[in-house]
């Protein structure tokens, strides 16, 4: 047997509503081949309904109830999961209930304490149902908001992530009117620096980050817009830059997606949710991971929904799940021997 130290991040997988493909994914993510390899999940939610989702998806899964990370045994094959027990067996596939929603938010609830407690290093989550929360009386926008609430931090960015490029928002759920008002030069430069940080603690040591500008053609000197790109992003460009980040623009979005597709941008900022979603979707959602950054650990999800119409039939696509857990184990610190 090996003596050597074990740094391996934990990271807490919640399983998100569990009438829709959450448990699937999750189940399928953590029986596959690679599922320890850099980091040690332990999932938050429903050991039946786990259970259940393996049998779905005809994979061989031993589902194990565990206190806590500490007392998790990670064998391929083996789930850990610390269950609260919140939802009934009989829960339906594919249908909207408040039990659904409360049991989702509770899992986030727990990933949150193992991470302040620092019992976690990272948390990957599968998809919960938003109108499942609001029926629940849990009433957030989504996982980011519920994440962030319950860190106590009031400030995080979205990042989308695929093998070619990586996305972060300077505004996400609000309305293209909202997010140009809000856009200022203090939001653009936290953000940028939210991303620059999460760049190098995913080991690039230099981020190369391309800003896109709010306006067609960067308002090309005043045709377009009303000075927005002046107003709102250049001053927040010549900040960073001055402290050494290497951040560039306002760029024409659809020039700074060509030249990320191309390699030559490392993250690419987009003002709003459509700039920044549309393109990573169209580059392979099947593969994209959502992050956030700016909270105390990295908080990586899957980049689609609930899927109810397919929920317990045993199609759901795990890849993304996978890929997930795998930018969790990447972007979450190595644990330090402790002397």
């Amino acid at each position: 047997m090996s003596t050597e130290y074990d740094d391996r991040p934990f990271i807490a997988v919640t399983m998100g509503d569990g009438a829709g493909i959450g448990p699937e994914v999750t189940v399928g993510a953590l029986v596959h081949p690679s599922a320890y390899a850099d980091s040690r999940p332990v999932v938050v939610g429903d050991a039946h309904r786990l259970r259940l989702a393996a049998e779905a998806l005809g994979l061989a899964a031993e589902v194990v109830t565990v206190e806590g990370v500490e007392d998790a045994v990670f064998a391929p094959g083996r789930v850990n999961v610390i269950d609260p027990g919140l939802l009934p067996e009989n829960l339906a596939w594919g249908e909207e209930s408040a039990e659904a929603g409360n049991a989702a938010y509770h899992y986030v609830r727990i990933a949150c304490q193992l991470a302040s407690a620092g019992r976690v290093q990272g948390i990957c989550t599968a998809p919960l149902n938003k109108s499942a929360l609001h029926r629940a009386g849990h009433i957030y926008p989504g996982h980011t908001e519920l994440l962030a609430h319950f860190m106590g931090v009031e400030e995080v960015s979205m990042m989308l992530s695929t093998p070619k490029v990586k996305v972060i928002h300077v505004t996400t759920h609000i309305g293209l009117i909202d997010a140009i008002r809000k856009i200022e030069p203090g939001l653009v430069e936290r953000t940028v620096r939210r991303g620059d940080e999460a760049m190098k603690r995913a080991g690039v040591a230099q981020p190369r980050i391309g800003v896109c500008a709010i306006n067609p053609h960067a308002g090309e000197n005043g045709l377009f817009g009303y000075g927005e790109e002046a107003e709102k992003i250049t001053p927040a460009i010549e900040r960073l830059q001055a402290d050494g980040i290497d951040a560039r623009g306002p760029l024409p979005a659809d020039t700074a997606f060509f030249l990320a597709g191309r390699g030559d941008y490392d993250l690419i900022v987009a003002m709003y949710h459509d700039q920044g979603h549309g393109p990573v979707k169209v580059l392979g959602i099947e593969a994209g991971v959502n992050i956030t950054v700016g909270l105390p650990v990295i908080r990586t999800s899957v980049d689609h929904g609930t899927a109810f119409d397919i929920a317990g039939k045993g199609i759901a696509d795990v890849r993304s799940m996978i890929e997930a857990l795998r930018q969790a184990a990447e972007m979450s610190p190595r644990l330090a021997l402790q002397q």
